[in-house]
Order: C-alpha cells, then sequence, then structure tokens
C-alpha cells in the first residue's frame, strides 16, 4: 500500500482514483472493495478487525479512495504506516449539495433495487455494505437508500455536515504532517506528482462523477457493475422462463378442474 486516500466521497474521489490510475497506481474504489473485499467489509462492519486484516486484504493493492477505507484510512495506515495520506477537500456547501444529489439518485435507482434483490454480488454491495453499513456508518443516515415503500428518504443535513467536519479534522490532527497532502482536484497534477514522487503525465487532469451521475457512469464504463447487471439479466431471464412455464401448466391445469 503506497497512497491512502482519505477524503470524504464527494469531495473528487472519484476524480483521484482515476488520477491515481493515471499515475501508474493498481487502485481499489467503491466497487473493487465492496465486491472483492465485499466479505472482508462486512465482517469488519459486524465483528471488529485487527491491523493483520487489512494487511491481508491490501498486500498487493497499491491504493485505496472512496468509502469505505476513507472511514477506516487510520487503521489502513496502521498496517501501512509507510503509506502517503491525501485529504481530498471541497467546500462544503457545494460538497452537500453534491452528496445529497448522489444520494437522491441511488435512491431513484431502480436497476441498484433490483440488482440488491436479485443478484449476489448486488446484494453484498448495494443492499448489505452501502445501503446498510455505509449508510449508516459514514453518512449517519437511518433510512434504507434503497427501500422505503410510500415515502423518500430522509436525509439529515446538519448531521452529514458534522460528520464531514468531524472526519476532516480528525485526518489534519492525527494523519503524520510529512505524510499529509491536503489536496483539492482543482489544484492539477503538479502538487499530487511531487508529492508522490512521480513525473507530471502530459495527459489532461481528469474531472469524474461530474453532478453526481455516478450511477450512469457505473453502468456504462464500470466492469465490476457491467458484471453484477449480467447477473441481473440471468436472473430476470431465470424469473421469465420460471413464470412461463407456471402460466402453461396453470393454463393447463384450469379447464379440467373448473
Amino acid at each position: 500500500m503506497k497512497v491512502i486516500s482519505a477524503g470524504y466521497p464527494k469531495t473528487g474521489t472519484k476524480t483521484m482514483t482515476v488520477a491515481l490510475k493515471t499515475l501508474g497506481f493498481n487502485v481499489y474504489d467503491f466497487m473493487e472493495n465492496t465486491t472483492i473485499l465485499g466479505r472482508d467489509w462486512e465482517k469488519i462492519f459486524k465483528d471488529g478487525w485487527i491491523t493483520e486484516d487489512f494487511k491481508r486484504m491490501y498486500e498487493n493493492v497499491e491504493a485505496v479512495s472512496d468509502a469505505p477505507p476513507n472511514f477506516f484510512w487510520e487503521e489502513i495506515h496502521k498496517a501501512f504506516p509507510d503509506a502517503k495520506i491525501i485529504l481530498t477537500t471541497r467546500d462544503e456547501e457545494s460538497w452537500l449539495k453534491s452528496l445529497v444529489a448522489q444520494l437522491r439518485a441511488v435512491e431513484s435507482s431502480w436497476t441498484l433495487k433490483l440488482m440488491s434483490l436479485l443478484t449476489p454480488t448486488g446484494r453484498l454491495t448495494f443492499k448489505i455494505l452501502l445501503d446498510y453499513y455505509i449508510g449508516q456508518e459514514i453518512y449517519g443516515l437511518k433510512d434504507s437508500m434503497l427501500w422505503k415503500p410510500f415515502r423518500r428518504m430522509v436525509i439529515n443535513e446538519q448531521i452529514l455536515k458534522l460528520k464531514f467536519r468531524k472526519h476532516n479534522s480528525h485526518v489534519l490532527q492525527t494523519a503524520p504532517p510529512e505524510k499529509l497532502l491536503v489536496y483539492n482536484y482543482r489544484q492539477g497534477w503538479k502538487p499530487l506528482c511531487k508529492f508522490l514522487g512521480v513525473p507530471v503525465p502530459s495527459v489532461p487532469f481528469p474531472h469524474e462523477n461530474k453532478g453526481a451521475n455516478i450511477m450512469d457512469e457505473w453502468l456504462a464504463t464500470d466492469p465490476i457493475m457491467i458484471n453484477i447487471e449480467k447477473e441481473l439479466m440471468l436472473s430476470l431471464a431465470a424469473i421469465f422462463i420460471f413464470c412461463c412455464i407456471g402460466g402453461y401448466y396453470l393454463f393447463n391445469w384450469l379447464p379440467t378442474n373448473i
């Protein structure tokens, strides 16, 4: 482990992931963490952890970003004390607006709802980890993001702000100053590359998840999400075939039993 991106979601974490990949780092973002390491994270949230857990989980990973690693940045750094820490930042009001928009996008996505019910990977990623543990622990949500009959999810913006401030303050006060970079994606390549000790690439600096449209980006481009979509198509096909067979037998049973 070389880089821990400790910033809260919606502070440029997806942009940081793409930037680190461009610089040649092997990065585990939200999707890799919740699918490849999903059972490990479920155990951590439910039963706790030891430092050896993180050493094992990330022994072949060079960088982590987004939730849930950002929430556990300090524990991951204990496992990899030579790793550098990046705190991505953003002004509070624009961060809050963007995060709420993303939470509402998750809430309104029927694709995620179906994935959370009908696919094994989707159930772990969205229903168990995102909807339950990440929603409650990191965002402080009391409602489900995906299943609330007849009403919208309650989002307490004051609680979100307090969690955001507390997280940032803890990183600033606790991380070793010589290993910490406080960074805004608008600063571009130069401070990031200087901090990591790598040359500045010739490509423009990325800007991902604009306007909190991560749902569309995931569904269109993320290879893990595409595999979950395939699981969903197989599940829907199986349900369709089952209904057709059931309907056929019901149709043939009714005339002889009425």
